[in-house]
This record gives C-alpha cells, sequence and structure tokens, in this order.
C-alpha cells in the first residue's frame, strides 16, 4: 500500500514530460502545455524582419530610419567634407639602374594639399625628391602632371603646380602658434595607397626634432593620429579644418607603420617658405648660425644661469651672423642632457626684439617673422649681466654647415 502514492506520482510526472516533449501545438492538450512565447515588441526606432531559408528561419531587428549623428561624430564628418577636396595624392617616378645598368622605374607615394586656384600645391621634399616625373590625383580622381616649383630641403617641404585645372578648392591654413598639448587634430592623406583616408587624435607634444635628412625642424607637432607610409605631405588640421601643420614623418622603431608617434612640420614654418618661393624663387631663410639649449629651472640652478628661462648658445658657427655680432658660445662642458652634452659659459638669449624668448619654439616663432638681412635685437645674459646686441640675420642656405 506505501507503494501506490510512490506510483502515482511517478505516473504524473511521466506523463507531463510526455506531453510536453511530444505532444505538438496541434493537440488539444497545446493550450494546456503549450504557453505561447510572448510578441517581440521593437525597441522605439527598430522593427523586426523575417528571413527564411533552407538553414531555418531568423527574425532580425534592424533600425528603422538612419541613425543620428552626436556632436563628436558630426565635427569628425564636417572636417572630413571641408578639408577632403583640397587633398590631393602624388606619386613619383625616379629611375634607378639594376645590376646590369638597365632603367627600372621606381615609384613613390605621398599626400599633399592644395594652396590656391592657381594650382600650387604644398608637400614634403622627401615625396618627390630626385623624382623625374610627379603625378597629382585630385580627390575626384583626375591626374596631372606637376612641375616642381621650389624645394627646401631643410625644411623637408617642396611645392608643385599643376596647370589649367578648374574649380580647385585651396586648403585653408591656420596658425601654428599657440597650439596646446591636448588639442584634437585630424590627418588625411594617403597612407598605404588608400587614399582620402582620415584618422583623428590629439596633440602630443611640440619639440624640436630632426627631419629625413637630419635637418632641425622647430616646433614640430608630435601626434597620436595614426599617420603611415604615404601620409607624408598630407595636411595636418585642427578641429575647424583648418591646416595646423604638414605631416611629415613617423617614429617607428624600425616598423613600417605607425607607432602612434608621428611629427608635422608647423603651418607658419611653410608660410614662410612660402613667402620666400614667392619673393625670391628660392628659399632664403635667416639663422643666426647658433646650436642652441632651451633652459628651464633644473638646468639654469644646475649652471647657475641668471634666469630660468630662455635659450641657451652651445657653439655659434664662425663667420656667422651670432659670431660677427659678438656672441658667445659656451666655453665649458657642466654636464650632460640624456646623451647631449651641456656647455655653460654661453650668451642665455631671453628676448627677440622685446619679445620674450623662454624656449626653442618661441626662437623658431620670431625667426619666422623675419627675413635673411633683417637686423634683430636679441636680449640676452652674459652670465650675471644683462645686454642687448643687434644681429644681422645671415641667410642659412648660404651657410652649408648652418646651424640655427
Amino acid at each position: 500500500m506505501k507503494l501506490r502514492p510512490v506510483l502515482l506520482v511517478v505516473l504524473i510526472l511521466s506523463g507531463f514530460y510526455y506531453l510536453t516533449t511530444h505532444v505538438g501545438s496541434t493537440s488539444p492538450f497545446a493550450p494546456w502545455v503549450h504557453h505561447a512565447a510572448p510578441p517581440v515588441i521593437a525597441e522605439p526606432g527598430t522593427n523586426t524582419a523575417a528571413v527564411s531559408g533552407p538553414k531555418g528561419s531568423f527574425e532580425l531587428t534592424q533600425a528603422s530610419a538612419a541613425p543620428a549623428y552626436d556632436s563628436e561624430e558630426q565635427q569628425n564628418i564636417a572636417v572630413y567634407k571641408k578639408a577632403l577636396p583640397s587633398v590631393v595624392n602624388i606619386t613619383s617616378t625616379a629611375v634607378a639602374f639594376d645590376f646590369f645598368y638597365g632603367a627600372v622605374p621606381q615609384q613613390g607615394q605621398g599626400s599633399g594639399f592644395v594652396l590656391d586656384k592657381e594650382g600650387h600645391i604644398l608637400t614634403n621634399n622627401h615625396v618627390i625628391d630626385n623624382a623625374q616625373k610627379v603625378e597629382v590625383t585630385l580627390s575626384d580622381k583626375h591626374k596631372y602632371k606637376a612641375t616642381v616649383v621650389g624645394v627646401d630641403k631643410g625644411h623637408d617641404l617642396a611645392l608643385l603646380q599643376i596647370n589649367n585645372v578648374p574649380n580647385l578648392q585651396p586648403a585653408t591654413l591656420a596658425e601654428s602658434t599657440g597650439l596646446i598639448v591636448g588639442q584634437r587634430v585630424y590627418a588625411i592623406g594617403n597612407p598605404f595607397g588608400l587614399s582620402g583616408t582620415m584618422t583623428r587624435g590629439i596633440i602630443s607634444a611640440i619639440r624640436s626634432i630632426r627631419g629625413p635628412n637630419n635637418n632641425p625642424i622647430e616646433d614640430a607637432i608630435q601626434t597620436d593620429a595614426a599617420v603611415n607610409p604615404g601620409n607624408s605631405g598630407g595636411p595636418l588640421l585642427n578641429s575647424r579644418g583648418e591646416v595646423i601643420g604638414i605631416t611629415t614623418l613617423i617614429a617607428n622603431n624600425g616598423a613600417d607603420q605607425s607607432s602612434g608617434i608621428g611629427f608635422a612640420i608647423p603651418v607658419n614654418t611653410a608660410k614662410a617658405v612660402i613667402a620666400d618661393f614667392a619673393k625670391y624663387g628660392r628659399v632664403r631663410r635667416p639663422s643666426l648660425d647658433i646650436s642652441t639649449l632651451p633652459i628651464g629651472p633644473d638646468i639654469a640652478e644646475q649652471i647657475g644661469l641668471a634666469a630660468d628661462y630662455g635659450v641657451l648658445i652651445q657653439r655659434v658657427l664662425p663667420g656667422g651672423a651670432a659670431e660677427r655680432a659678438g656672441l658667445h658660445g659656451g666655453t665649458q662642458r657642466a654636464g650632460y642632457l640624456g646623451n647631449m652634452p651641456v656647455m655653460a659659459g654661453g650668451d642665455l638669449i631671453i628676448a627677440m626684439d622685446g619679445q620674450e624668448i623662454a624656449n626653442t619654439q618661441d626662437l623658431a616663432a620670431a625667426m619666422n617673422s623675419h627675413q635673411a638681412g633683417d637686423e634683430v635685437t636679441l636680449t640676452v645674459f652674459r652670465g650675471r649681466r644683462k645686454i642687448d646686441v643687434k644681429v644681422k640675420l645671415s641667410d642659412a642656405t648660404e651657410q652649408p654647415g648652418h646651424l640655427s
């Protein structure tokens, strides 16, 4: 008798299992054992669509309208639409010779941007260096033969021209003074031959670097916006789509791709170079003919300077502008900054024509506002004595060993 309740429970459970696993939706028991799945309620702005085929049926949720862009996306799109028509791809063809002295064409690619409706285009010198043929492709895919108007190997810049091209859209040039680390920037160019590519980042630093030919580039803009081979010569833009720099190189530790450290030549340097081309037909950059070291409080205290800012003259070029004016370079080694020796005893530049010079960027900006042959007044500390020295700026192109 005690087994009856147990058998009854087993019988009930077995029946329930059979009904829920074997009875189909057409069974009269179906309403009792099969609860209808709740209808899928689409979220606002979406709808559902059924897709069926041999592999089964799928119910997809899809947007019922094009998505709205947030403010950041709208800014990205606006920068791209404004700047893209001004950006060009540049193909340079040089001739090399193989083992049997046969001519072998070699092609290189880079970027550039339109300066004016007359067809002037700015790019890097290393993009077109030694090229026998240069071709420019506009954003509308039309190609034109370009001529090289002038080059500035010292700043790694080149000016090209294409002729008889209607409806060119020049880029808008901003100012590169007053740029701030953290400021958003955009790079547009032709990385790995992929035309019309835009990347975004920030200004990571502003520093002096060495260019492709080991030439100094003052006030270079460092950015983490991805730049790769083919971006060279293209514009670095601010959030209004205005050019603040010319992308020139990447720090890649030997890898042929972006490492998150790219550099651009400040656009004010390019403006000065373009002005030289217009006035003289060549680059005629002013120079003090000195090598310098930016000074901060730590270095000033270490070597006992009269001010904790400015630019310390390390060396003057023999026969150069600074030496002719009586400026002094360093006379004794006072230590090292990294692996660079620090020379003490030189004049400390703190102003030019009354404008404070706190670092090498200030000095570069002040120099860009002058021409070779201009006379400027430098305020310097010589030891503890503050003096003014008049200097006639030399032509850097006439001094093959010029320093700054």
